[in-house]
């Protein structure tokens, strides 16, 4: 199976598309292995949420993937 990754805002711009699928696996460091360098940079972002079918993770370090999960990379709201 495979895992949906979502990037929103200028996330979108920084992964080159606004969505990816990828071959699943367990954690979330495991998703970070597999991307570029300067998405990872702006992934660890504090200011960056994330959300796994539709519910926002508090704590990342606990996070257990499953297959057909969507990951949603959520930058923090600007503009008026």
């Amino acid at each position: 199976m495979a895992l949906k990754l979502v990037f929103l805002g200028r996330l979108e711009d920084a992964a080159g598309a606004p969505e990816r699928e990828i071959a699943h696996v367990a954690s979330l460091a495991d998703v970070m292995a597999g991307l570029e360098p300067h998405l990872v940079s702006a992934l660890k972002d504090e200011k960056i949420r994330l959300a796994v079918n539709g519910g926002i993770i508090v704590d990342r370090s606990a996070l257990v993937l499953e297959d057909g999960d969507e990951l949603a990379f959520l930058p923090p709201v600007s503009g008026g």
